[in-house]
């Protein structure tokens, strides 16, 4: 896959993505989006990527939030477009992708670019890194699902009081509500992140799968959570995996599991 705003390569059935805009703080642009999208569906596609990293460019910033410069000029109709376009092919797609996706935080992760490490199930931030969502003092308002995302993973009052009053926290202070799973010092973020992804494709990836696709549907009001995780859990029976794992259990043996 050859890009020509983010890097992407898979290494040992993990797919790196890097957003590579250095010189811009990794701000997101229409391009990006685009390239993050089919970057996603590849991942979602290809039975040997079992997990994915996700970064960005650089020691200053993660994705220090959206290219302003493109949608100064919107009108309505252009916003909503532009928000409901960017939801469904990237952030949505990152949430429903069944592989696990790992954000590792480099630095600023602000606006679009905290919204981004938001729809990632796991999120490591390196202790230098600082998260926000500023859009209100452009007169806007987080468009790419960040009010709902913040307030599902640090509660009402947080997210109120972040996102009004446009306030960066720190790494630390983002672990401390669980903005961010784990802080660690820069020099080992990404290898903090390959360990949990590590740990992760060892385990059976349909299952992995159905894990990612229950605990989604308990924030989903328009599904019966329980009702995901009774046909997900009875789904888990007719899987060549399900009889590796119990098999290789009572043989006291590691289990190898093949995505079958």
């Amino acid at each position: 896959m050859t890009y020509q705003q983010i890097l992407s390569e898979v290494r040992e059935n993990i797919l790196y993505i890097t957003i590579n805009r250095a010189q811009k703080l990794n701000a997101l642009n229409k391009e990006v989006l685009t390239e993050l999208s089919d970057a996603i569906r590849f991942a979602t596609n290809t039975e040997e990527v079992r997990g994915i990293l996700l970064t960005g460019a650089g020691e200053k910033a993660f994705v220090a939030g959206a290219d302003i410069s493109e949608f100064q000029n919107y009108t309505l109709a252009e916003g909503k477009d532009l928000a409901k376009k960017g939801q469904q092919n990237v952030f949505d797609a990152i949430e429903n992708c069944p592989k696990p996706v790992v954000a590792a935080i480099n630095g600023f992760a602000l606006g679009g670019g905290l919204e981004l490490a938001m729809a990632c199930h796991i999120r490591i931030a390196s202790d230098n890194a600082k998260l926000g969502l500023p859009e209100v003092t452009l007169g806007l308002i987080p468009g790419y699902g960040g009010t709902q995302r913040l307030t599902r993973l640090i509660g009402k009052g947080r997210a109120i009081e972040m996102i009004t009053t446009a306030d960066m926290i720190t790494a630390e202070k983002a672990a401390t509500i669980g903005l961010v799973n784990e802080v660690v010092p820069q020099a080992e973020l990404l290898a903090k992140a390959e360990e949990i992804l590590n740990k992760i494709k060892q385990r059976a990836p349909l299952a992995v799968a159905s894990s990612i696709k229950a605990i989604n549907a308990s924030l989903n009001k328009e599904v019966n959570g329980f009702e995901t995780e009774i046909e997900e859990f009875g789904n888990c029976f007719q899987t060549a995996d399900f009889k590796e794992g119990v098999t290789a259990f009572l043989e006291k043996r590691k289990a190898v599991f093949i995505g079958k």
